[in-house]
């Protein structure tokens, strides 16, 4: 069994730069990933472009330099990786959190696939891209049907169905379109999202008035077959050939995940756990909450450039409280 001051739960960009708030304290840390390095950032899009400029991505006080003012995926994943490098962190990826016990009295001990870790404080930083929000409708576990968008050659010359109208939809529906798919979108509201990127905004209203992307607004899925599929419109149910569904429906934290900790969420909707902003430290002592998995899902309210400021937060917390 392994010991540490910190176990931090989640090696994307703010568990990373908890991680080097912890390095820089001299703390003794370990940060667990169950997939890979920046997991989430890893199944973004591949031809992913960044709505932040480069210098509000940085943690670690590591200049991001890119080759233009809102980088790309790749760009981010290299960005990331050196500055891992830099710090030469302790990162223990395809590492998965299994259970956790004890409190911060004594110490907890954190049980993952590969070992057990004792730990006096637990910080998560899991983010929210993990979970998809399902359609919860027949035929959504086909095949067919994927809710994480990578490449558009896969779709060429095929019938797509998009769901959903923010940015990631967006980019599906005009990336597969240029690779020559037939593009079909069906989204639940009465317009394009207004979080669309505003340089891509223009791109999709345009291909949709002049019909080269059929667009059914304040429309719903309503099943999905093999080789078609339903959608209720506000003049009835229609009927169309379908290939292939990308279900941009959005994502959610893993808040089975965060119950298992001990974590209070709220009785709304939104299911935000109970952390104090001024320490992010949650209602179990020890045990903090950074990034955006503090949102619920509110997932569009943190994002890394507004909160790289978690760790240090909670950093300055644990070693004021030591």
């Amino acid at each position: 069994m392994s010991k540490y001051d910190i176990l931090i739960v989640g090696a994307g960009p703010i568990g990373l730069a908890c991680g080097i708030a912890a390095k820089k304290a001299g703390l003794s840390y370990v940060i667990a990933e169950k997939g890979c390095l920046v997991n989430s950032l890893y199944n973004y899009p591949a031809n992913m472009t960044f709505f932040s400029t480069p210098d509000r991505l940085e943690i670690g006080d590591v200049p991001f330099m890119s080759l233009n003012n809102k980088p790309t995926r790749a760009e981010a994943l290299e960005y990331y990786r050196r500055v891992t490098q830099s710090f030469d962190l302790n990162v223990h990826l395809f590492e998965e959190v299994t259970s956790v016990s004890g409190d911060a009295t004594t110490h907890f001990t954190i049980t993952t696939t590969k070992q057990q870790y004792t730990v006096s404080k637990i910080i998560i930083a899991t983010g929210f891209y993990d979970i998809p929000v399902l359609l919860n409708i027949p035929g959504e576990n086909l095949d067919k049907v994927v809710h994480y968008y990578k490449d558009p050659h896969y779709y060429a010359f095929q019938k797509v169905l998009v769901i959903g109208a923010q940015n990631s939809a967006i980019d599906a529906a005009l990336e597969t379109w240029r690779k020559g798919a037939t593009v079909t979108m069906v989204i639940r509201e009465k317009e394009i999202g207004e979080r669309v990127k505003y340089w891509v905004r223009p791109d999709i209203v345009n291909r949709i008035k002049e019909g080269s992307i059929k667009a059914y607004y304040n429309s719903t899925v309503a099943a999905i077959r093999p080789h078609e599929a339903d959608i209720n419109t506000p003049d009835g149910m229609i009927t169309i050939p379908n290939d292939f569904v990308i279900a941009m429906t959005g994502y959610k934290p893993g808040f089975n995940f965060l119950k298992k900790f001990g974590i209070q969420l709220s009785d709304d909707d939104i299911q935000c756990p109970t952390y104090n902003p001024e320490t992010m430290e949650t209602n179990i002592t020890g045990l903090y909450l950074a990034g955006v998995v503090c949102g619920g899902m509110n997932t569009h309210k943190w994002f890394i450039e507004n909160s790289r400021e978690h760790a240090d937060k909670i950093i300055t917390h644990i070693t004021k409280t030591a």
